[in-house]
């Protein structure tokens, strides 16, 4: 069959990357995408964003005949609501189901409702009741935009100062845009942090293999906070005790739930967590593949991709057996300077002769008068599996130092976070 891609960064070039391997799938179209993706798929200049606009062009191409939705914004805008609607088969969570991400004001509230483990928390809309609260409150603090805001709308205050000026950025200066319009105060909880995602066709929910995320832009999680700098799976302190918590206490609770209040969600759920002194607590929800644990996720699925997407549209995910590759995963971003905030584009990009045995995904890249060069904060994705994660990093730091561009700067550290907590 063909299938439309939604999205254009290196979480969509991974699943394009894993659907080339299917026999079930013939051509790959891709929207918007980007240089890498569009070396395995057709490339569609339309604003996914723009839902009827996407759903134009569906049907106008009669020969695509599944539609993968896989960004943040056009799930919450209800793109597969549009798609259905159209009567066209869409891998995703409708509108209603999506704001378990695009709303965190719902998320918190739908866990305190349904005893899901989390941070304590409390929510303002109004700037001088959100001063008072963190001019008195336990510090350290989270600040969380309400809204999506690119993986970035999360500041971690370790001083009353601080927390009075996240509030001012969000409310009073809009740094995340309208998703500021809202904010959680929630506790600080420590522990080290955990990656799940799931397929569910909310009847079944399957986790996949776990993964470890760097936000931080800097080496040793300093620096600002980003969407993501680099990752690797599976998580060394995550064993069958763990699994088996956060199946019976968070994951089908929170399907249930979902389909309690009439959300029934299909597609991927994404699963932050942290394990704390008492027990696994939920950080955040997505209604999608992570970027960049995608990366390092689907390289280690033994199973047809687009099998468990169809099993997932059509309610049978519990007829698929989903298997996974021994080893591990490291995927090392490669940035431009200056980034999470502001930096330059159109630099070129060389690349030497890589391993065999190590991917790139591509994630702001472009072409220009043919050549390769910038157009995004995260550039490129090195990834790589291995015996363990060692073995993994090493490829991924050797053959990181074949890549060049202008301005080029990546974390040193990657998939040494948590080595020396014992392992489950």
């Amino acid at each position: 069959m063909n299938v439309l891609v939604i999205g254009n960064g290196g979480r969509e070039h991974a699943v394009i990357q894993a659907l080339k391997k299917s026999p079930k799938v013939d051509k790959i179209y891709a929207m918007k995408g980007n240089a890498g993706i569009g070396e395995l798929a057709e490339l569609v200049n339309v604003d996914y964003c723009d839902v009827k606009a996407v759903g134009d062009w569906v049907d106008a191409h009669s020969d695509v005949e599944f539609t993968v939705v896989t960004p943040d914004d056009p799930l919450a805008l209800g793109l597969v609501d549009e798609l259905e609607s159209r009567g066209h088969k869409a891998f995703g969570p409708k509108k209603n189901a999506a704001i378990i991400e695009s709303s965190k004001a719902f998320s918190k509230a739908l866990m305190k409702k349904y005893g899901i483990p989390t941070a304590e928390y409390e929510i303002f809309e109004n700037y001088e009741d959100a001063i008072s609260y963190v001019e008195t409150c336990n510090i350290p603090v989270v600040l969380k935009a309400d809204g999506l805001a690119l993986g970035k709308g999360v500041l971690i205050c370790q001083t009353r100062d601080e927390a009075i000026a996240g509030v001012k950025e969000m409310m009073l200066d809009k740094k995340f845009g309208s998703a500021g319009n809202k904010i959680v105060v929630e506790e600080f909880l420590e522990g080290p942090e955990v990656s799940v995602l799931s397929f569910t066709d909310g009847e079944t929910i399957v986790p996949m293999i776990t993964s470890c995320d760097h936000k931080r832009a800097l080496d040793n999680d300093m620096g600002l906070n980003t969407g993501g700098m680099g990752t690797f799976s599976p998580a060394p302190f995550y064993g069958e005790k763990s699994a088996k918590e956060v199946m019976e206490k968070i994951m089908l609770p929170t399907m249930k739930a979902m389909n309690a209040e009439d959300r029934t969600f299909k597609g991927v759920l994404y699963f932050g967590l942290m394990k704390t002194k008492n027990g696994m607590k939920v950080i955040e929800y997505n209604s999608r593949f992570g970027d960049p644990e995608t990366q390092v996720v689907l390289p280690m699925l033994d199973t047809d991709l687009m099998e468990i997407f169809q099993a997932v549209v059509d309610g049978n995910l519990k007829d698929v057996d989903i298997k996974w590759k021994d080893g591990a995963c490291v995927c090392l971003v490669l940035a431009s300077g200056g980034y999470p905030e502001s930096y330059q584009k159109g630099k070129e990009i060389t690349i030497g002769e890589l391993d065999s045995d190590v991917v790139l995904c591509h994630a702001g890249t472009s072409i220009k008068d043919g050549k390769l060069v910038t157009s995004g904060g995260r550039v490129l994705g090195v990834c790589a599996r291995g015996r363990d994660i060692e073995d993994a990093r090493k490829k991924v730091y050797s053959n990181a130092e074949k890549i060049r561009f202008d301005g080029m700067y990546y974390r040193k550290d990657i998939g040494i976070k948590y080595r020396d907590i014992i392992k489950e």
